[in-house]
């Protein structure tokens, strides 16, 4: 089927298992390339490589940042503009994008070589942990002008209804992933390097078969000689800015979590516990990857479709295809709960090995207390999705910085005297403030909506 035809006729519940679920089998398989390397770091590295991967982590996030608001910015002008039969524009806007990625990726990469040391130290690395920290940002950073630029095009893919080819480049790139990281780890017996470089070579690759499609012109979507106008770039700007402000802002928060790990883990663990605390934090992110990519994937891989219709003015038909998304992410969102509180020590065991008992216990204990976060956590993901999807970047933005550092800061100064406990329901905290400020905003874009399907 046509995708315009497809995106404008099917019916909302087919359209859902049509392109959601191959968004969702996309991002399983990246949860389980990030449990596998996790397991990999902890089990073979142990728990001073986990620690060193937690601080740089987010500084390796802040790398793709710009091409994340660019990609997810131009997406939704790009679905808009399909929406009302305005090709030429979709071209100008996802050709330019492309571009400018590029070049804001070479700037990045640069910036985060050269600045590596000084920018570990800030996300609380001490000295046993900088020099790993430091090599494992760099290695992401040499990459960073061919790999970021896969997120981008796997949106675009989407867009021109290669649903099943992004999905298969996305599974074949953590398995091929998978398979380096193997290959550097157990066959090459390298360090946490060695982790940065699979992921980095296998994201470079599907870079470049990604492309191929529109090289070919096969897509909806085609290259042009782009004309960069300041109503584009403000409108990517707009529509990316939910996204990047939620990277940022996360990062922000990171910080503020590393440096409250190490403090506390100090003062509750002993000596060394600092590190034991920011290990445990690791393996919770880890563990969380169970979850959280398969309400992104889900709500993301149903964005192009919900656009194109508000694009079109099918107004009905975005409450339709929203409230599938909403009903999917909800069961996703139980279902992950009982599976973390059910498993959490063998979930823990899998990122620590048995001999290291005191981190095993602790990982297990934060994992029952971070995982009530999903019974919230589904709905300002997925409203915050649904936003940007309509073209609402100052709701979106509001709702990106508030979950991302706002709440978090909040909970954080809130539950200071539960020590590390606080720390592991931090998110849970965040989620139900989130999941009560998306109520809000939902409440009033449904208002919007209605009016707008009265006048129509």
């Amino acid at each position: 089927m046509n995708t315009e035809t497809m995106y404008a006729t099917m019916k909302p519940w087919k359209l859902f298992f049509v392109v959601a679920l191959p968004g969702m089998v996309s991002m399983f398989a990246m949860s389980i390339y990030s449990i596998i390397e996790g397991s990999f770091i902890g089990q073979r590295l142990g728990e001073g490589a986990l620690a060193a991967v937690n601080i740089a982590m987010p500084l390796v996030m802040i790398n793709f940042s710009l091409a994340d608001l660019i990609g997810v910015g131009a997406s939704v002008p790009i679905s808009i503009a399909l929406g009302k039969k305005d090709r030429k524009t979709a071209n100008n806007v996802f050709s330019g994008s492309v571009i400018m990625i590029f070049i804001t990726s070479v700037i990045m990469g640069t910036v985060m070589y050269l600045a590596a040391e000084p920018l570990c130290r800030l996300m609380g690395a001490d000295n046993s942990l900088l020099d790993t920290s430091v090599r494992y940002l760099r290695t992401f950073a040499l990459c960073s002008p061919l790999s970021t630029v896969f997120f981008a095009m796997d949106n675009y893919l989407r867009i021109s209804g290669f649903v099943k080819t992004s999905m298969v480049i996305n599974v074949g790139s953590n398995f091929a992933t998978i398979g380096l990281l193997t290959l550097f780890l157990i066959g090459l017996d390298m360090d946490v390097v060695g982790s940065a470089l699979a992921t980095s070579i296998s994201m470079c690759l599907c870079s470049v078969i990604a492309m191929i499609a529109f090289l070919m012109r096969k897509t909806l979507l085609q290259f042009v000689k782009p004309k960069f106008t300041a109503a584009m770039l403000r409108q990517i700007a707009a529509c990316g800015s939910p996204v990047f402000l939620s990277n940022i802002a996360g990062r922000v928060t990171s910080i503020l979590m590393n440096i409250s790990l190490m403090t506390l883990g100090t003062k509750y663990l002993g000596e060394g516990g600092g590190t034991t605390a920011v290990a445990a934090y690791a393996v919770l992110m880890y563990a969380g990857d169970l979850c959280q990519p398969l309400l992104y994937g889900m709500s993301d891989a149903l964005s192009p479709a919900v656009g194109y219709n508000w694009g079109a003015e099918s107004y009905d038909r975005v409450k339709k295809i929203a409230k599938c998304n909403y009903i999917g992410t909800c069961i996703v969102g139980v279902v992950s709960t009982a599976v973390m509180l059910l498993l959490a020590r063998p979930l823990a065991s899998l990122f620590v090995t048995a001999e290291d008992a005191a981190l095993l216990e602790l990982s297990a204990h934060a994992i029952k207390l971070f995982c009530l976060a999903h019974l919230f956590r589904w709905l300002s993901i997925t409203t915050q999705s649904f936003l940007s999807a309509i073209e609402k970047p100052v709701q979106a933005t509001v709702m990106a910085v508030a979950v991302a550092l706002v709440f978090p800061v909040l909970i954080l100064g809130a539950f200071w005297s539960f020590g590390l406990d606080g720390i592991w329901l931090n998110t849970f905290g965040t989620s139900l403030l989130a999941a009560i400020l998306a109520a809000v905003l939902l409440i009033r874009v449904g208002r919007e909506i209605k009016s707008k399907s009265l006048q129509g």
